[in-house]
C-alpha cells in the first residue's frame, strides 16, 4: 500500500513538473523569443478618447502630413556591438540646428525604429538630433530574445556612447515608450555620461514580472504563480535574465538624472498605478503627469499640445 501511494505521488509530481516545463516554455516562446507576430496584449486597445480623435479629418490629415515629412528624411543607418557581441542598428536623423542636442527614443514591444513618426518631427522641430535604435530582438537588430528593457538598458549605454563618440552629442535625452519607457528607466539606474541631460518615459511598467503577471492574469485567467517562475527559469537559461532583476522601480531608485513620468488614466496594458510607483521609488528631480481620457501610450494623441507645452519645459529645464 505504501509503496503504491509513493509511485502515485511519484507520477503526480512528474506529471506537474512536465506540465510546468510545457507551460513555462510555451510562454516563453509566446512572449520571450523572437517571433513577427506577438499576443493579442490585454488593453492593447484604443481608448475611446483616443478613438474618436483619431477618426477626425483634422487628425487624418495632421498624420499624413507628418508620414510625408517622414518620408522625406534622410535617416541614417547606424549600428553598434551589443556587450554580448549582438549587432544592433538604429536610424539616425542629423539636424543642422541641433548644436549637439540629441534624443534617443525608444520603441516598444514588438515594435521598430520605423514608428514614433509623430515625437520624432516633434523633437526634430525642437532642433534635436534623433537617434531610434531598433531593440534586440527587433526590426534590424540581432538577437532572437526580447529583453523587456533590462538587457537593453546595457545597449542604450552604447548608444549614448556612439552618439558622444560619433556624433559628437553634448545634451542628450532618453525618451521611451512602454517597453522603451521600462528601457530607459533602466537604462537610468546605470552610470551614464554627464552628456545625458534626462530621462522621459511614457507608460512604463514597473518591472517585468508585475507587467507579465498582469497579462497572463487577464489573457490566460492564471495566477502568476508558479507559471510565472517556472518561465523566468526557462527565460535565464534560454536568454541569461530572470524577472525579478529586471525590475526599472529598482533602477529608477539610483537614478541622480530629471525624470518626467507620463502615464494614461486609462491604461489597461501598463496600469496606472506603476506610474505612481516609479514616482514614488524615483529619487531624482521627478513630474508626474496623468493624463485623462489617455489609454496606453496615447497621451501624445489626446493632448498633443499639453504634451508637447511639458515636454520642452522639461527638456528645457533639464538644459539650464
Amino acid at each position: 500500500m505504501k509503496k503504491r501511494l509513493l509511485r502515485i505521488t511519484i507520477t503526480v509530481v512528474l506529471i506537474i513538473v512536465i506540465g510546468l516545463g510545457i507551460g513555462g516554455n510555451y510562454f516563453y516562446n509566446v512572449g520571450i523569443k523572437r517571433s513577427q507576430d506577438g499576443p493579442a496584449l490585454h488593453g492593447g486597445g484604443s481608448s475611446a478618447v483616443a478613438a474618436s480623435i483619431k477618426g477626425t479629418k483634422e487628425q487624418q490629415e495632421k498624420l499624413a502630413e507628418i508620414m510625408k515629412w517622414t518620408e522625406e528624411q534622410q535617416f541614417e543607418i547606424v549600428q553598434i556591438k551589443s556587450y554580448d557581441g549582438l549587432t544592433l542598428k538604429g536610424r539616425y536623423l542629423k539636424n543642422p540646428n541641433s548644436n549637439g542636442k540629441a534624443v534617443i527614443l525608444a520603441h516598444g514591444y514588438k515594435g521598430s525604429s520605423e514608428q514614433m513618426p509623430g515625437i520624432t518631427k516633434y523633437y526634430y522641430d525642437l532642433g534635436y538630433d534623433v537617434l531610434k535604435p531598433d531593440a534586440r530582438g527587433h526590426g534590424m537588430s540581432e538577437g532572437d530574445y526580447i529583453g523587456y528593457g533590462w538587457h537593453d538598458r546595457k545597449d542604450y549605454v552604447k548608444w549614448v556612447d556612439f552618439l558622444i563618440d560619433k556624433k559628437s552629442e553634448s545634451a542628450i535625452f532618453l525618451h521611451g515608450f512602454s517597453m522603451g519607457a521600462a528601457t530607459v528607466l533602466m537604462t537610468s539606474g546605470e552610470k551614464l555620461p554627464t552628456e545625458v541631460k534626462g530621462i522621459i518615459e511614457d507608460s512604463g511598467y514597473t518591472t517585468v514580472k508585475a507587467e507579465l503577471s498582469h497579462q497572463l492574469k487577464y489573457l490566460y485567467h492564471l495566477p502568476a504563480f508558479p507559471i510565472m517562475d517556472v518561465t523566468s527559469v526557462i527565460t535565464n537559461v534560454r536568454a541569461g535574465y530572470t524577472f525579478d532583476e529586471a525590475s526599472a522601480l529598482e533602477s529608477v531608485k539610483k537614478n541622480r538624472l530629471p525624470l518626467f513620468i507620463i502615464h494614461g488614466d486609462q491604461d489597461d496594458l501598463v496600469p496606472t498605478e506603476m506610474a505612481y510607483e516609479i514616482y514614488d521609488a524615483a529619487k531624482s528631480k521627478k513630474e508626474l503627469w496623468i493624463v485623462p481620457g489617455a489609454g496606453h501610450t496615447e497621451a501624445y494623441t489626446v493632448a498633443e499640445q499639453e504634451y508637447q507645452k511639458r515636454l520642452k519645459a522639461f527638456l528645457d529645464s533639464a538644459l539650464e
